[in-house]
């Protein structure tokens, strides 16, 4: 696996400095057709900021370690470690209120500092790669970061809930045991003391939070781990039912490229389009993903997710033939 360019060159004019070979930057030059300019550049760096005890011998014309007790620091990561860190700060900086973000960067700038040679600065990181997301929930850094500490403590917390189908806020006694982050959105699955059940928070939903004195012991993974695992999209569950959609010639070519479900089958049709089966806990979600297709995509089965995708269509076709009339 390659490590970064500047780091092998240092390495190799290292190298020749504890031979006593007295390398100089034409020799550096030469040996990875690179200007003598740059060559120089990582002289210099070599001394000033990895504070190597050089010299420069002018009657052997080359240089010289001063003190042969000086090692080179080892590199922590290799180029692609690296890349993964840098990026990963990239898609997730926006979605706990730039917490993260924040984080990242500090661990980025400690990485880039200790390394000293990596070519790839938070200028050129930004300009490189990018991430987008759409229709998601940010959270706001200080309940995000108050979430992370209680479930990394084992704390309970209370905290006031707003859901979407109801105009009032209810408080909850919550034990977090995980955070998912789900299309840009973080949700919590918690054991909730007022329903005595698994239910999951969206963070951007939770408008007061407390972290409560009172520890917990974390509960068998086994009991929450159908709400994060299973089935398709966000609303997960233990029973799970086949779902069958077929796409046409022409929607096909985009969704072949896709991943609806690790554990997805995908046929191909006689007629160039394709049937994709995936496993379903929950309609909603995968309703919405349906209609968003329109005539491209047909429900083969259930029959149930099948009747609600007509009678959802019978409805749009109301709304529209009242706005004609009106």
């Amino acid at each position: 696996m390659a490590v970064f360019p500047q780091f092998e060159r240092i390495t190799w004019f290292d190298d020749c400095l504890r031979r006593r070979r007295y390398p100089n930057a034409s020799h550096l030059a030469q040996r990875f057709e690179i200007s003598h300019k740059t060559a120089q550049r990582d002289i210099c760096l070599l001394r000033d900021r990895m504070s190597a005890p050089i010299a420069y011998d002018h009657s052997r014309r080359g240089y010289y370690y001063t003190d042969d007790t000086f090692f080179l620091p080892r590199l922590p990561a290799t180029q692609e470690e690296m890349l993964a860190v840098l990026v990963a700060r990239r898609l997730l900086s926006r979605s706990a209120g730039g917490f993260i973000g924040d984080a990242f960067r500090g661990l980025c700038m400690k990485l880039l500092d200790s390394i000293t040679a990596l070519g790839l600065d938070e200028a050129r990181l930004d300009e490189a790669f990018s991430s987008y997301w759409h229709g998601y929930s940010p959270s706001r850094e200080g309940i995000f970061r108050t979430m992370v500490e209680a479930l990394i403590q084992r704390r309970t917390v209370r905290m006031e809930y707003s859901s979407p189908g109801s105009t009032e806020s209810t408080r909850r006694v919550v034990e977090p045991h995980h955070l998912q982050h789900y299309m840009a959105s973080w949700v919590l699955i918690a054991y909730c003391r007022l329903r005595e059940d698994w239910r999951k928070f969206y963070l951007s939903r939770i408008d007061g939070l407390d972290i409560l004195s009172e520890t917990f012991e974390t509960r068998p993974r086994a009991q929450w781990a159908p709400h994060v695992e299973g089935a398709f999209g966000i609303f997960q569950g233990a029973a799970t039912l086949p779902v069958t959609l077929r796409f046409t010639p022409f929607r096909a070519r985009w969704v072949r490229e896709q991943v609806w479900h690790p554990s997805q089958e995908v046929r191909a049709t006689d007629d160039g389009g394709l049937e994709l089966t995936f496993p379903v806990a929950d309609f909603r979600e995968v309703r919405m993903m349906i209609l968003q297709f329109g005539a491209d995509v047909r429900v083969i089965e259930p029959e149930a997710l099948r009747n609600e995708i007509e009678r959802e269509i019978d409805r749009m076709q109301d709304l529209y033939r009242t706005m004609q009339s009106s």
